[in-house]
């Protein structure tokens, strides 16, 4: 049985990107020994497309692109330009280290959203 996904970010700066996830998104995180932090995510969905060699993206989803930009800016998170694509509204956030990952607020339905959990995407 499935019971979860784990999520591998490789950065040159390990305790800034962990520091970020930690203070700045507010995710909860288990020391799995010598300080190496296992953080738990938001709840999150899977989408299939059509590609020529397979691959894999994570993108982070939010409720108010502008609002989460400007408070994740705050903690020192840079962003690209927010594009409005068909699906939603979307940024590529650069995290304290160097890390980068989009976020975006989506205009597509959503499992979360349906399930009333829009509260629960925003950290």
């Amino acid at each position: 049985m499935i019971i979860g996904a784990h999520v591998l970010l490789f950065t040159p700066a390990v305790e800034p990107t962990r520091d970020f996830l930690r203070d700045a998104l507010h995710w909860p995180a288990v020391d799995a020994g010598g300080g190496w932090l296992i953080f738990a995510l938001p709840p999150a969905e899977v989408a299939v497309h059509s590609a020529e060699q397979p691959s894999h993206e994570l993108y982070l989803m939010c409720d108010d692109l502008a609002a989460t930009i400007a408070r994740l800016s705050d903690a020192g998170a840079t962003f690209g330009p927010i594009r409005d694509e068909r699906w939603g509204r979307v940024a590529v956030m650069t995290m304290p280290g160097g890390a980068q990952l989009p976020i975006y607020q989506p205009s597509h339905p959503s499992p979360i959203l349906a399930e009333g959990q829009a509260g629960r995407l925003e950290s």
